[in-house]
């Protein structure tokens, strides 16, 4: 499914507010798979806001969005961050099926967060059609250096054995966040983009607040930011 990639300085420009001509906008679907406590929410935030904040575990799946501006096209992602609690396995299917992007994400603390992304890697196959999916394996703190079980070397050899595309990133620090979103919008955009169709239209659906009242809704797990 690919490699490391090399940064290239000014290629691409993140969430910025104005664009010199106007631009289709496309929608990717990502996913975010990993065990319970690796930072996918925290990528998460990174993503969207670019802040760091302490989370609690995610319940079922949270959702948000952000917009990446490339040269020729703007694509907005839609997040679908999943919990890594053990309970949560079975429904996890119904998140990433049909995802143009899929970030796989372990602790390089915590060696058994890595197995267990192996695991996670071993479902999404089963459930994706090779080709159709961009699929990075991540391994997140890289801040935790000192308390580092899995090498780099570990991470950069799976991912070239089951074609996959490798980062270390830190939530905590920012490091490299921004650099993978940018990576993997355009190996969405050169791998699956519009000229095999299959990406669609971004269309703005209006969000309709069914239960007003009550504030135990499934929604209000969820985060919707931006246009």
């Amino acid at each position: 499914m690919g490699e490391s990639l090399q940064r290239s300085p000014g290629r691409t420009r993140l969430r910025s507010d104005t664009l010199s001509t106007p631009v289709k906008t496309l929608r990717v679907k990502m996913v975010l798979l990993g065990a319970s406590g690796v930072g996918k929410s925290s990528l998460a935030q990174r993503f969207v806001k670019d802040e760091f904040r302490n989370t609690s575990p995610t319940i079922g799946c949270a959702y948000m969005t952000c917009a990446v501006h490339l040269s020729d096209v703007s694509l907005r992602f839609e997040i679908w961050d999943t919990a890594g609690q053990e309970k949560y396995h079975s429904v996890t299917p119904l998140y990433y099926r049909g995802a143009h992007a899929a970030i796989l994400v372990y602790d390089i603390s915590k060696r058994k967060t890595y197995i267990r992304a192996q695991v996670w890697l071993k479902e999404l196959e089963k459930h994706c059609i090779q080709g159709s999916t961009v699929v990075w394996l991540v391994g997140n703190k890289g801040d935790l250096t000192l308390d580092r079980q899995v090498s780099v070397q570990e991470g950069e050899s799976l991912a070239k054995d089951r074609g996959l595309f490798f980062t270390e990133t830190s939530a905590l620090s920012g490091d490299q966040v921004s650099n993978l979103l940018l990576d993997v919008a355009h190996r969405v955009s050169e791998c699956i983009g519009v000229q095999q169709g299959g990406l669609s239209e971004w269309t703005e659906t209006p969000l309709m607040d069914l239960h007003p009242r009550d504030t135990s809704s499934v929604f209000s797990s969820c985060c919707r930011v931006g246009p």
